[in-house]
């Protein structure tokens, strides 16, 4: 029986998660990674076929993190979507490296602002908007596009600035633009 490998595969995705959330995702290299391990590059490149594997796997547990972030006690929110939006542009605030992997890091390319506030993972998103404001689906999922690109450039702003997050502005904001939009549709 071999033996059991010192650094696991687990280990490298807890490292390679810790590093992009700490550095961002320009960092995420074998040599970055086996020293924050403390190792040589070898069990890392033989745990996965390559870095771009890895990052995949990564990115695909940062989008859980920042969906569970989002989506923490939305349920007992009297104004969901608010708090939603707030969540979000607090993401952008707070984990600046995260945020920059999961929306500037060129994995979205070809895609349209519609096909990524369409897609399937913003289905719940939609529904919960429908509800709050009383609009069929179709009507709401035009809403979540323009909420969404407002929310985005807000988190934006502050994950590539030294900008402070002031969360009464940005309800003020959110909230006169739902309105605003919800004005617009009846």
């Amino acid at each position: 029986m071999p033996p059991k490998p010192r650094i696991t595969r687990q280990m490298i995705l807890d490292a390679a998660f810790a590093l992009v959330r700490t550095e961002g995702h320009e960092a995420l290299t074998a040599r970055r990674l086996a020293a924050a391990l403390g190792c040589s590059t070898q069990p890392i490149l033989y745990q996965f076929e390559s870095i771009d594997q890895l990052a995949s796997l990564t990115y695909a547990r940062a989008d859980e993190y920042h969906t569970a972030f989002l989506m923490e006690g939305l349920e007992a929110e009297d104004e969901p979507m608010l708090c939603l939006g707030l969540r979000y542009i607090r993401f952008g605030a707070e984990e600046r490296p995260l945020f920059r992997f999961l929306f500037q890091s060129g994995r979205f390319s070809g895609r349209s602002p519609e096909e990524l506030t369409h897609a399937l993972e913003a289905a719940p998103l939609v529904g919960v908007l429908s509800a709050s404001a009383g609009l069929d689906e179709g009507r709401a999922a035009e809403l979540f596009t323009a909420l969404f690109a407002a929310v985005h450039g807000y988190a934006s702003l502050l994950a590539n600035n030294a900008m402070r997050y002031d969360p009464e502005a940005a309800a003020a904001m959110l909230t006169g633009l739902f309105d605003a939009l919800i004005q617009k549709e009846r």
